[in-house]
């Protein structure tokens, strides 16, 4: 053949990172970005949130302002009586704007000011590891990494000051509600009030957060391996992540474009090895840490389903959770391609994974409410939506997608309990940042309101051991990396934070997560973290991949040791 489509062209690594630098995407994008819609979603996640944290103090000046004259002037009933309906009117509105103000803030923060922050650190982590690292022992790679911590806490604080003083002339605090008639012209004092209020907030928490991730323990490779003590429990664990199954005989993936290999021939190999491997010596659970798919299509989803529904004994200990290829990629084909925020495609697939999800563990995972409780099963939690889903896979529509605003959010975090008081229990997290952008699709937030519900529901078991599971790592590893890509963009923009908050877990829990295709075993103090590799991405057809099985022992006193992990070998295909 003149051109044999099975090994595929060019358009195969249009979105590939393997194939072509982020640079070039980067160029290509502004080919192909729709600018109007860029522009209405900047308006959307940026400017509206800005405007309408800018507008609070003014909207609370107003009222004082009103509430004095009215004050000053009282001396008859009608006064008294507009007095009144003045309070009322303060007393009913004020929470409604305090949430409208703390939202837009807050949202501001996850989509800016903490991106910015972990930026800034891991550029001048990777500048000084380029020229110092190789010269450094273990000990003094953390110490490196914790006075990177600090001068990125004091310089983004400096700017921080810097830009508020920049702003702050034309920022406006008092005003009227006569004001308000004439919006166009608080538009500027609105923005800048923003800035102000921003930028304050960064020059204080950029010294904070600097502080708090030089003070943590630093990641580290781990020392060494525990024993199990004789007569212990211990549960044996597959640790699979990255599957990026596609719909295509002889499709490539977004990332390896066609460096990596086609098909789905190695996951059947993968599972085909689990299943073995769990006649001869029994698993207790399969854990898959995230893209499950590359795009989060349905015909992608139906063969990953397939292929476990062909190892039904493995299916019944699957535990899973979304990654950024299940919910976050726009297009396959298309870096450019945005969702607007309130998009029927980011909601599709969404219900997509969480159907998916259901249909594995559904009948054995319970989700946490808002008090922190695990209730029900995800299967009850689902089912009083079942109609209004399988109308959004059927119809799409924007009224069909704002109808289930929230429900993805809200089945995390999920709990597998454990199987005895002071049993190995899996608390699934949702680390996906709320990105509308293929090219950010890679993004990593663990939110606040997840992590306080997560930490309430562990406490129903306080003598249990857990598995904390989500997709991105979370924390940069201790390693070389030869380009800043590979570091930056990637993990949790909150992962210090988060690691901070599982310190109370530490020594009876272990984090396992996926995304980064590599193995690594560590731990931040006595936090012990585990990475899983791809067993189908980074290599070609003809190239062997592993994954791990570990064995987790219950210790002393309620702790989880972590044995030395299984290496299971998947040969290449020969044939390709």
């Amino acid at each position: 053949m003149l051109i044999d489509p099975r090994h595929g062209d060019i358009e195969d690594d249009a979105a590939s990172p393997g194939q072509r630098s982020l640079l070039a995407i980067a160029g290509s994008l502004l080919v192909e970005i729709s600018l109007p819609k860029l522009l209405f979603a900047w308006t959307v996640l940026l400017l509206l949130p800005a405007v309408l944290l800018g507008l609070a103090p003014l909207l609370v000046s107003a009222w004082f302002s009103t509430l004095s004259e009215q004050l000053a002037t009282l001396t008859e009933i009608g006064t008294a009586l507009a007095l009144l309906a003045i309070v009322a009117v303060g007393w009913i509105g004020w929470r409604p704007l305090l949430r409208i103000a703390e939202v837009n803030f807050w949202s501001l923060n996850a989509l800016a000011v903490q991106p910015g922050y972990a930026f800034t650190r891991e550029a001048l982590r990777h500048l000084t590891e380029r020229i110092w690292g190789r010269k450094l022992t273990i000990a003094g790679r953390a110490r490196l990494r914790s006075a990177n911590s600090v001068a990125a806490g004091i310089m983004l604080s400096a700017c921080a000051v810097v830009i508020a003083m920049l702003a702050w002339p034309a920022s406006r605090w008092t005003g009227a509600w006569n004001d308000l008639v004439l919006l166009h012209r608080l538009a500027v004092p609105t923005l800048a009030n923003a800035v102000v209020l921003l930028s304050i907030y960064l020059a204080v928490a950029s010294l904070a957060w600097g502080l708090a991730d030089a003070s943590m323990p630093q990641p580290v490779d781990l020392a060494a391996f525990d024993t199990a003590s004789s007569g212990g429990r211990s549960w044996r664990v597959a640790h699979l992540s990255d599957l990026h199954v596609i719909g295509e005989q002889y499709g490539f993936r977004i990332e390896s474009g066609r460096s990596g290999p086609r098909g789905n021939g190695r996951l059947d190999q993968v599972l085909a090895h689990l299943a073995a491997i769990h006649a001869i010596d029994p698993l207790d659970h399969v854990l898959i840490t995230g893209d499950m798919t590359d795009a989060g299509r349905a015909g992608e989803w139906a063969t990953f389903l397939d292929a476990i529904a062909h190892h039904p004994e493995l299916a019944a200990c699957t535990v899973m959770l979304p990654g950024n290829h299940d919910v976050n990629i726009v297009d396959r084909a298309n870096p450019a391609r945005l969702d607007l925020p309130f998009s029927p495609g980011k909601r599709l697939r969404q219900i997509r994974t969480l159907s998916a999800m259901a249909a594995v563990q559904g009948h054995r995972v319970r989700v946490v409410d808002a008090l922190g409780t695990p209730t029900v099963t995800l299967n009850e939690a689902l089912a009083p939506h079942r109609d209004a889903i399988v109308a959004l896979a059927e119809y799409g529509g924007l009224r069909r997608a704002a109808a289930l605003r929230g429900l993805f959010d809200d089945q995390f975090p999920m709990i597998l309990p454990p199987e005895a008081e002071d049993g190995l229990g899996i608390a699934i997290l949702n680390s996906n940042a709320e990105t509308h952008f293929s090219f950010t699709n890679a993004l990593g937030l663990v939110s606040v309101e997840q992590t306080h519900r997560f930490e309430a529901a562990i406490r129903h078991y306080p003598a249990a051991r857990w598995i904390v599971a989500l997709h991105h790592h979370v924390v940069e590893y201790p390693m070389p990396v030869k380009a800043f890509s590979e570091r930056i963009g990637t993990a949790l923009i909150n992962g210090s934070w988060f690691v901070r908050r599982l310190e109370a877990l530490a020594g009876r829990a272990v984090v396992m997560h996926g995304h980064r295709h590599i193995d690594w075993i560590g731990a931040c103090g006595s936090l012990k973290i585990i990475s899983a590799p791809s067993p189908v991405m980074n290599t070609t057809d003809d190239a062997a991949t592993h994954f791990y099985i570990h064995t987790l022992a219950a210790g002393p006193d309620g702790q989880l040791g972590l044995m030395p992990p299984q290496r299971v070998e998947i040969a290449g295909e020969k044939n390709s």
